[in-house]
């Protein structure tokens, strides 16, 4: 039988949550959720009290434009077209939101700008090589900064695990592609490794019986000389 080349990961994150299923208005945002149940667990009170701030993986852009409108300079990140352009036409008028199309390790490894909060919910630190993504975050993390992300519980397996598109709801189940997940203490371990301190992992359990809980992960850049950023391809 003949198969359909993959398509690129672009076009998989496109199709997840396809922009035509949200032609109308921007919902109502004014809570920052870290979980995938709402009203459940931590707020934006994770990441202190930024000035500036980073989102990898921003998707429709919740998280930043609550930052944003609460006063936050957020520049918030995406690599998927239709996500972009959803977040851009919700979002436009927000004051202190950019909206950018770039790959997460991309971005960091090029961009000279150092941000007090770097960010990710259920985002690009879930589908990143944590060895190449942790080093770029502490580099471009001012002193003192916050580094906190959110994902799924792990479970069964750990390290870079392989996810079907016939995961997400059927579509594309050609494509496959890879989410790293590690208990708590994997990551702290990871975290201390590339230089970060004052680090809290932990997995908040579901407020139901029976559904997945959410690992929250936060850690500070040490308020001191900050590490080279790696040079691109280097």
């Amino acid at each position: 039988m003949h198969r359909t080349a993959p398509s690129p990961l672009t076009d998989y994150w496109d199709r997840y949550k396809p922009q035509h299923l949200h032609e109308g208005p921007p919902p109502e945002v004014d809570v920052f959720e870290w979980t995938q149940y709402p009203g459940h667990g931590p707020g934006a009170e994770l990441l202190g009290s930024p000035a500036t701030a980073l989102e990898l993986g921003c998707a429709e852009g919740r998280e930043a434009v609550v930052l944003a409108r609460n006063g936050v300079h957020v520049t918030a990140l995406d690599f998927a077209p239709a996500q972009v352009s959803r977040a851009r036409r919700w979002w436009q008028q927000t004051p202190g939101l950019e909206v950018l199309e770039a790959e997460a390790c991309s971005y960091l490894e090029h961009t000279l700008t150092r941000f007090d909060a770097i960010y990710s919910v259920w985002g690009a630190v879930w589908f990143t090589d944590p060895e190449q993504l942790l080093p770029l975050v502490a580099g471009r993390l001012r002193p003192g900064g916050v580094f906190a992300f959110s994902q799924a519980e792990p479970v069964a397996e750990y390290g870079p695990q392989p996810m079907r598109g016939a995961w997400l709801e059927g579509q594309m189940s050609e494509l496959t592609v890879l989410r790293w997940q590690y208990t708590t203490e994997s990551w702290a371990d990871l975290l201390k490794r590339h230089g970060f301190t004052t680090i809290s992992a932990e997995v908040l359990p579901a407020p139901e019986p029976d559904r997945l809980g959410t690992l929250i992960v936060r850690a500070e850049r040490p308020a001191g000389p900050q590490r080279p950023v790696p040079s691109p391809g280097g």
